[in-house]
């Protein structure tokens, strides 16, 4: 309830103890001070903000990117015309539009509020008033997911948080090897820094214009395309840093450690570059070959329900859509004799099941994209930068480049995140300055 009145002043009180006091804020621009009371200072850093309006709809409030799941539901509120509720429809509209992004078992966090036309919902059908009934209940899960899913995709780095976790630099310390193990010893002919070396002070503008000397840039003479990045895409000066800044070294073939203007940056080659391609994959696919069907040698005939049959019968045009070629054979069973050409060799008849009960519940089905979805994954996957693979300046720098444009690059396609950033007071603290 303290997240639906923002400016009322919330206080309890247990055994004369004060529990907590929300005070009220009445500035929308205060507004996450009583988020973070609620919700906690890390939710507050790693969340957007949705808003959209549309067909008598309005949604808005407050998503934590991906990367900040949780291993519990404890952390999702959905309100309904200020009025807190648990909804089944609107529960699969957040999982579906989460779903490409979250490793397996992890949920969401989320603070969103739903404002629609008090005659299109019945609250009356639960005794406690927390579950509801939309009359439209497949508009409203359409326009949940879309907002949602829609936004998730267009997040790129620069737009929130992706800073390492609070205690990351404590821990980090804790694992490290500490100055009274003694001095750090090693085999005779190792290297020893030359008394002659000279430091080289290199501001990040001048890393940003000697790259663009480095390479030869020409404005006229450029072409970009999905698959040849300009490392310099933008038409900013040589002054300015994209958001993950200039490559400086690779590490042990595994990750990319880059500067910006926030600090340090640090990419897992394998997980950026399996999103990048998975992105272009899918891409690809919806643009040649989402039509593309297998006929099957031996058609597959399936019991169903009377009502499943039904759907068969008036959802055809659908079904075709989808790759499949499936018909009533009878009262309580179908055939299928075409599927999409990608699923070849999958188990095609527990798909249709489980399509035909999605749309039993739900008047729609999102389970051909997911299986889709799968089998591209995998082999983006295959196809991606493996580990050890040595990467030169400009490869490492192209990836970034890619990265900043690409859909979901922060997390790869098993939802673990594929970039952190440590600021240059996390570093500080690492190495105690200041203190």
């Amino acid at each position: 309830i303290g997240l639906s009145f923002f400016d009322v002043d919330f206080k309890l009180t247990h055994n004369g103890k004060q529990v907590y006091h929300w005070r009220a804020v009445d500035k929308a621009s205060e507004h996450p001070v009583r988020l973070q009371s609620v919700c906690g200072q890390a939710f507050v850093e790693n969340a957007f903000i949705i808003e959209r309006e549309s067909t008598g709809l309005r949604l808005h409030g407050w998503v934590a990117q991906p990367t900040f799941s949780r291993s519990q539901a404890d952390m999702q509120y959905f309100y309904v015309n200020g009025r807190a509720v648990r909804d089944k429809v609107v529960a699969h509209a957040v999982r579906q539009a989460f779903g490409d992004v979250l490793y397996h078992g992890r949920h969401p966090a989320f603070v969103l509020f739903l404002a629609l036309d008090p005659t299109t919902v019945d609250v009356n059908v639960h005794p406690a008033k927390a579950e509801v009934r939309f009359r439209d209940s497949r508009l409203v899960h359409d326009f949940i997911y879309q907002t949602l899913h829609r936004a998730i995709a267009e997040l790129r780095p620069g737009d929130g948080s992706t800073t390492a976790p609070s205690g990351f630099v404590d821990k980090l310390r804790a694992a490290a090897i500490h100055a009274e193990a003694g001095p750090i010893s090693g085999p005779t002919g190792e290297y020893r820094a030359s008394p002659q070396q000279s430091a080289i002070a290199l501001e990040l503008n001048d890393t940003a214009a000697a790259y663009q000397k480095l390479y030869g840039f020409e404005r006229q003479n450029t072409v970009t395309d999905r698959g040849n990045v300009d490392i310099f895409a933008s038409d900013a000066s040589a002054n300015e840093v994209p958001p993950l800044g200039f490559a400086l070294a690779q590490l042990h073939g595994l990750f990319i450690l880059a500067q910006n203007k926030e600090g340090l940056i640090i990419v897992d080659t394998h997980a950026a570059h399996e999103r990048i391609t998975y992105e272009r994959m899918k891409t690809a696919y919806e643009q040649e070959g989402r039509l593309l069907q297998q006929p099957l040698l031996v058609p597959v005939t399936l019991h169903v329900s009377e009502r499943e049959v039904q759907i068969v019968e008036e959802g055809k045009a659908t079904f075709e859509t989808m790759g499949f070629e499936v018909s009533p054979s009878g009262p309580e069973s179908i055939i299928i004799r075409q599927i999409p050409a990608i699923l070849q060799g999958a188990d095609v008849a527990s798909l249709l099941r489980d399509i035909l009960s999605d749309f039993l519940a739900h008047g729609r089905s999102n389970r051909l994209e997911t299986t889709i979805n799968e089998m591209l994954a995998s082999m983006a996957c295959y196809g991606s930068v493996r580990a050890n693979r040595k990467l030169v300046m400009a490869e490492m720098n192209a990836l970034l480049r890619e990265m900043e444009t690409t859909e979901r690059s922060g997390q790869c396609n098993h939802g673990r995140p594929t970039w952190v950033q440590l600021s240059i007071a996390q570093l500080d603290q690492l190495f105690l300055r200041g203190q």
